[in-house]
C-alpha cells in the first residue's frame, strides 16, 4: 500500500471549496459559534498531510490550551475520517505523526523562544488568531519560507472588536486609512479572494450537523445580549453596544427572595474584591437559577478605608459561607481563613476580565435586590470604555466596578452555558 492516501469525507457544503483549495497563501476563516470552521480546518489539514508529505505547525496564544482544543479536535476528526491506521497521536512531545512522514507540531505564542525556527514547516494553523498578538502573526508570516513546497497560513477566529489587529490587517484600519475589504461585503458573498488571501465567512446555519436546540440557544442571545448575538450568532465584527449589562434589572428585596426560594436547584455563589483607601471592599452574594439562566444578586457589603480586622467584624455573619476572593491578595485571604472564614482564592488568567464579563453577559436576566444600592449604582448603567476610534474596549469600563470584580471571582468556576462547543456531531 502506498504511503499517500486520498480520503473522501462528508463536509458541510459551505466548506467544500475551502477544504480542497490550496491555491492561496493565507486562508482567513471567520465565523460565529458552532459554524464548524475549526472542524473543517482540521479536516483540511489532515487531508493535505495524508496526500503530501509535509510538516505543519498549529499555534495558539497559550500553549496550555492546545491539548484540550486543537489536539483533541484533530484526534476526533481523524477518528471520524477513519484514518487512524495511518496516524499516530503522541503527548510527549505533543505531535501527530503520519505514516507517509508528515507531522503536525504544536507551539504556543506565550513561549516565543520555542518558535525561533520554522525549519521544514510549510503550513501553519493559527487557531483563535484574534487572541494572538499581532507581532506574533507577523513573525510567523516572515519566517514561513519552505524552499520547495508551497507555504500556507490558515487563521480561524470568531469575529471580535474592530479594534483587534485581525480586523485592521485583513479588513480595514480607520486610523491609517488602509482598506482591503469591507466586512459587510464578505457577509454577503461568504467566500472571497483578495490578492493571495482566501476569505471564508460562516455561521451556525452552515453547519448541518449542529443540534437544533443549540441554534435556539444562540437565537435567545438577541434578547438579552445583542452584542454577543452579533458575534456568536451572526458571525460579525464590530460590537456596537455600549451598555455592559442590558439585561440588568431591580426588584423589591422581598420579591427577589421569594423568587430565590422557588428555584428548583439553586446554586449559591459569593465573591469578594479587596480595596483600601481609594478602592472599595465589595462582597456580593448571588444565587443562580441555572435552568432559566437567571442571576440573582441579593446581598452586598461595600466599604472603603477599613482594615481587615474591621471588615472581618462587619462580615462576621458570613463566616460559614464559601467566598471566592481576589487571588492577588493571598495574605488577606490567609488572615480571614485564620479567623475561621471559608475563603478561597479565585482563579485568574490572562484575559480573564473579558472572559468573565462575557460570562455574566450570558445570563438572560440579572435581577438585583433593591436593597443592594451599591451594586445598582455600579452596574445598572455600567458602560464599556472606548478607544480613540470609538470602538469599545471589552475589558475596560467607564468606572472601576468593584461589585463586578466580586461577581467575577464568585463565578470563576461556573459556566452559564457552553456556547463555544456547539454540540457538533461527528460527520460521517
Amino acid at each position: 500500500m502506498s504511503d499517500t492516501h486520498y480520503v473522501d469525507f462528508a463536509l458541510n457544503d459551505h466548506f467544500f471549496d475551502f477544504v480542497h483549495d490550496w491555491d492561496h497563501k493565507i486562508y482567513m476563516t471567520v465565523g460565529g459559534y458552532g459554524s464548524s470552521k475549526s472542524y473543517h480546518v482540521a479536516v483540511k489539514l489532515i487531508k493535505k498531510l495524508l496526500e503530501e508529505k509535509r510538516k505543519a505547525l498549529v499555534v495558539r496564544e497559550v500553549f496550555d490550551t492546545i491539548r484540550d482544543s486543537c489536539y483533541d479536535l484533530l484526534m476526533e476528526v481523524a477518528e471520524a475520517m477513519e484514518v487512524t491506521d495511518y496516524i499516530t497521536f503522541t503527548t510527549s512531545p505533543m505531535q501527530v505523526r503520519f505514516s507517509n512522514g508528515s507531522r503536525i507540531i504544536f507551539k504556543g505564542m506565550d513561549k516565543p523562544a520555542k518558535l525561533k525556527s520554522l525549519n521544514g514547516v510549510s503550513i501553519v494553523w493559527i487557531e483563535e488568531c484574534s487572541e494572538v498578538k499581532y507581532a506574533g502573526f507577523k513573525e510567523i508570516l516572515g519566517r514561513l519560507r519552505h524552499p520547495t513546497l508551497s507555504n500556507h497560513i490558515i487563521l480561524s477566529t470568531n469575529p471580535v472588536s474592530k479594534s483587534n489587529w485581525v480586523y485592521k490587517h485583513f479588513f480595514q484600519d480607520k486610523a491609517t486609512g488602509v482598506k482591503i475589504l469591507d466586512d459587510e461585503e464578505l457577509y454577503q458573498k461568504r467566500i472571497m479572494v483578495i490578492g493571495n488571501t482566501y476569505y471564508h465567512h460562516s455561521t451556525v446555519d452552515d453547519n448541518y450537523f449542529v443540534p437544533a436546540d443549540y441554534i435556539e440557544q444562540l437565537d435567545e442571545l438577541q434578547q438579552h445580549d445583542p452584542d454577543l448575538y452579533r458575534v456568536a450568532r451572526k458571525g460579525r465584527f464590530g460590537i456596537n453596544g455600549r451598555l455592559v449589562f442590558p439585561q440588568f434589572e431591580t426588584m423589591p428585596d422581598a420579591e427577589v427572595r421569594e423568587r430565590i426560594r422557588k428555584i428548583a436547584n439553586p446554586i449559591e455563589k459569593n465573591g469578594m474584591d479587596f480595596g483600601f483607601v481609594t478602592s472599595y471592599n465589595a462582597v456580593v452574594r448571588m444565587m443562580i437559577d441555572h435552568d432559566n439562566k437567571i442571576l440573582y444578586l441579593y446581598d452586598e457589603y461595600y466599604s472603603r478605608d477599613k482594615t481587615d480586622p474591621e471588615i472581618a467584624r462587619d462580615i462576621e455573619k458570613w463566616k460559614d459561607i464559601l467566598i471566592k476572593a481576589d487571588c492577588a491578595e493571598p495574605k488577606a485571604i490567609r488572615y480571614y481563613k485564620q479567623l475561621g472564614f471559608r475563603m478561597k482564592p479565585c482563579r485568574k488568567f490572562k484575559g480573564s476580565r473579558e472572559v468573565y464579563t462575557k460570562k455574566v453577559k450570558r445570563f438572560k436576566r440579572i435581577i438585583c435586590s433593591d436593597r443592594c444600592q451599591n451594586i445598582i449604582g455600579e452596574l445598572k448603567e455600567l458602560t464599556f470604555a472606548v478607544d480613540k476610534d470609538g470602538e469599545i474596549i471589552e475589558d475596560e469600563f467607564n468606572i472601576d466596578p468593584h461589585t463586578l470584580s466580586a461577581i467575577w471571582y464568585g463565578l470563576d468556576d461556573y459556566e452559564v452555558s457552553d456556547l463555544k462547543g456547539g454540540g457538533l456531531k461527528i460527520m460521517k
